[in-house]
């Protein structure tokens, strides 16, 4: 299976890789439409528009007195999860909470040279909503990335929503649910469930905030609400970038590439390496594995359609290629990851040597897998408490302070014509000079 590969020293590679980086990898059916509809739906109908979408497309009746799913029903199903799996999860959570703690962000308060009190508060949002996918492609550990950074930054009321196609349920899911706090359950998804966390439905009320991964329909639907709430991203296709030396094992360097190619076949991974011949050997480690994969057929598409290994003449010619890339997992399998890092820019999440495989970051590492994708790296970050905080600006004047700073504003008021903005500031300045 041939991968795409470039060579730094080919005098089409500038063209190459501009080209390479301007793949559309979400190609496919515009959804736009559909999306607005049922969130125009959803918005005016409630209740009744998310179990008529729910019928439709998730084939099974929704009744608005079991819509939220059951403490009892939670409890049952995380009992029946292997334990060895409950452990893995609290194991996860345990890590991935010690870590969002120490993001939390610090109040300031202060007083200037003018004798200006000022300062800023971070609150948390009063409601969080958090999409899981469901059925056979659900994601605990999503949950817990989802879920554990809001808890930390003190938001009171977290909503789940996870579809049940035909009723089917991934037990796991509520059982990562419980382990991190969640237990107000709803059992819709699709655009749906995005609009009725957006709008409210039946017993839903609406949130402040929705984060979350899902489908084309999910993620459209989060983009065509933002705005009447707040959200983590619109996510794209899962990205894997691997700076490697010769100096590695092969199988090692194809196993990590693969790891992301087998989400999707819009997936991408690429490889940057200063070794031609290690080149070859991870190509061909990869067509291996991918032959022995259960899921060969997604991760063969994301390899020979999206992917790429690109060879340089150093690695000091890699950092720019990193950065121009912006990818949302960047693996350093080198000798010195530190110094490499030190002169790289854009990266969604850094893995640093050649025992720090990108899946400890999907599960137990503790920093957030929801992370920006799409080159997004150049000007976003991954998910944390931040997503679910605002920061409140404070200021605060006494007399002498107003006698400093208030000239210069009303003077400013003036020269954008707004005379009431200059007028609050000078009647208070009047009255203190007529003392």
């Amino acid at each position: 299976m041939m991968v795409r590969r470039l060579d730094i020293s080919d005098a089409s590679f500038d063209s190459d890789f501009a080209a390479f980086l301007a793949l559309d990898r979400d190609a496919g059916v515009d959804v736009t439409a559909a999306v607005a509809a049922i969130v125009a739906s959803v918005r005016a109908d409630g209740f009744a528009a998310v179990k008529e979408y729910t019928t439709r497309f998730d084939k099974f009746d929704l009744e608005e007195e079991t819509m939220r799913v059951g403490a009892g029903e939670i409890d049952r199903m995380a009992k029946a999860c292997d334990p060895d799996d409950i452990a893995a999860l609290e194991f996860a959570a345990t890590r991935i909470r010690a870590y969002h703690e120490k993001q939390t962000p610090q109040d300031m308060r202060y007083k200037d040279d003018a004798g200006v009190t000022l300062g800023w508060r971070w609150t948390a949002v009063d409601a969080a909503g958090l999409y899981a996918p469901g059925g056979r492609a659900a994601y605990p550990s999503s949950v817990l990335m989802n879920a554990i950074p809001a808890q930390v930054a003190g938001v009171q009321r977290l909503v789940m929503t996870t579809p049940t196609p035909n009723g089917e349920v991934n037990p796991l899911v509520f059982a990562a649910a419980r382990i991190a706090g969640v237990d107000e359950i709803y059992r819709i998804g699709g655009a749906q469930a995005i609009a009725a966390l957006a709008y409210g439905a039946g017993p839903l009320q609406p949130v402040d905030v929705i984060v979350g991964p899902g489908n084309a329909y999910v993620a459209e639907a989060k983009r065509q609400v933002f705005g009447r709430v707040g959200i983590d991203s619109v996510a794209g296709p899962s990205e894997i970038l691997v700076v490697a030396d010769g100096d590695n094992d092969a199988d090692w360097i194809a196993a990590d590439l693969l790891s992301q190619a087998e989400h999707d076949p819009s997936s991408q991974s690429i490889l940057i390496t200063d070794d031609a011949r290690f080149a070859d050997a991870v190509s061909a480690a990869a067509d291996k594995q991918i032959k022995a994969s259960p899921r060969a057929d997604i991760a063969g598409a994301a390899w020979r359609d999206n992917s790429a290994i690109i060879v340089t003449r150093n690695l000091d010619e890699c950092a720019p290629l990193v950065d121009a890339v912006a990818p949302e997992h960047l693996e350093l399998a080198v000798s010195e990851p530190e110094a490499l890092l030190a002169r790289i820019r854009h990266a969604g999440a850094v893995f640093l040597g050649r025992h720090t495989p990108e899946a400890t970051g999907d599960y137990v590492a503790g920093p957030d897998h929801v992370l920006p994708t799409a080159r997004a790296a150049r000007y976003a970050s991954g998910l944390s408490v931040l997503d679910f905080m605002k920061r409140t600006s404070i200021i605060g004047c006494d007399e002498a302070a107003l006698a400093e700073i208030g000239p210069a504003a009303a003077r400013l008021a003036d020269a954008e014509g707004l005379p009431s903005h200059a007028h609050s500031v000078r009647v208070r300045l009047k009255n203190r000079k007529s003392d």
